[in-house]
């Protein structure tokens, strides 16, 4: 999950590199491909036979890999044994702290399938004592593991570095908390924390089959947003790539409007604040599709310029369906349409995740696997 690194080796390297980076690029092969011979790999990668042989040696030694058994071959000679990820070894824990009511967690295999489940009541907490939460639901977790755990991913709002620490997240009360140091020494694990809108557009691109340069929008307490460019997370020189909610899109009085909390696109998206006027709609027995429009076309505004700098090819949103799907998602396509250029950025795709709530945590299993094992 390095600023710059390619999530998924697809290439020889230098000899200095070389080792790690092969190790990388077998287990890759066989983590999407699964059930191919020593001779598929080889083929695949373009190593030698004696370069594979050696490493699925070392990898099975440490019980990544397993032998299958012989294939079934029609062909003359001895049958190839066939080799896959040994997808039961390990555990990942994911934890997503986006949401606004809970913590929530899960145990999941390398296969992004949720084992076992838990989750805290955030209860208004705050500073220290939603770091006390955290450390409690990640022992719930820890006690619901059923194998040895591979590493902890957390997705946090706010400002997260390349340490893990929370530089900024105001819905918690953290300013600097060291949130991965803390989890660390805590448990005694490998442990990686994220932002969690970057951690979400790992999920879409590790199992939401997404691809090419794109960018996943998360709306919950507030709205953020992870990009990814030529393969890679791109983080930004302050870890704040891809914090739209603080952008002004309420300019209707003019460019020379001064910046208003209260005219930045978390105003009109923010999943408390849309749900608000949403209510205030239906109780005045007025029809909620004009909030829901004028909430997408806000969302449409800010994203325009990105889509047309980055000539971006898929936008995906997260977030509540009830609120996201439908009337505001169609303004959000409209108003990208109208303000980027036709034939070049205009016809990116724009679509719900398919990943539903379990986003953030499925994409702590890419983020602890591309970083323990340089796979996604």
């Amino acid at each position: 999950m390095l600023p710059g690194r390619a999530l998924r080796p697809s290439a020889k390297v230098l000899p200095e590199h070389a080792r790690n980076h092969n190790r990388s690029l077998v287990l890759q092969t066989l983590y999407r491909s699964g059930q191919v011979s020593r001779a598929d790999l080889a083929r695949a990668t373009g190593l030698t036979r004696v370069t594979i042989s050696d490493l699925v040696a070392g990898l099975i030694a440490e019980g990544l890999i397993v032998e299958l058994g012989q294939r079934d071959d029609v062909r003359p000679g001895k049958p190839a044994v066939l080799l896959d990820m040994n997808r039961g070894a390990t555990q990942i824990i994911g934890v997503d702290l986006s949401e606004h009511s809970v913590f929530r967690g899960a145990v999941l295999d390398i296969d992004g399938r949720i084992l076992a489940s838990a989750e805290i009541a955030l209860a208004g907490s705050r500073g220290d004592e939603a770091t006390a939460k955290v450390l409690t639901l990640v022992d719930r977790l820890i006690a619901l593991t059923t194998a040895p755990i591979l590493g902890i991913g957390i997705g946090s709002p706010g400002i997260v570095d390349a340490s893990g620490t929370v530089n900024a997240a105001p819905n918690l009360g953290w300013s600097d908390e060291p949130l991965q140091r803390l989890i660390a020494e805590h448990t005694s694990q490998p442990v990686f924390v994220a932002n969690d809108a970057n951690v979400a557009v790992l999920a879409e691109h590790g199992f939401g089959g997404a691809h090419g340069d794109m960018m996943l929008v998360k709306v919950g307490h507030g709205v953020g947003s992870g990009l990814l460019v030529a393969g890679a997370l791109v983080l930004g020189s302050r870890f704040a790539a891809g914090e739209i909610g603080q952008v002004m899109v309420g300019t209707d009085d003019g460019a020379d409007t001064p910046y208003d909390r209260e005219k930045c696109l978390e105003a009109w998206l923010a999943v408390p604040r849309l749900e608000s006027r949403v209510a205030a709609a239906a109780i005045a027995g007025e029809s909620i599709a004009p909030v829901l429009r004028e909430a997408g076309q806000r969302l449409g505004v800010a994203l325009a310029p990105i889509v047309g700098a980055l000539n971006l090819s898929e936008v995906v949103v997260s977030g509540p369906e009830e609120l996201l799907d439908g009337p505001l998602l169609e303004a959000v396509g409209e108003t990208l349409r109208n303000r980027t250029m036709a034939g070049f950025h205009s016809d990116a795709t724009l679509r719900m995740t398919s990943q539903g709530r379990d986003i953030v945590v499925r994409g702590c299993v890419v983020m602890v696997l591309s970083a323990q094992l340089g796979v996604s």
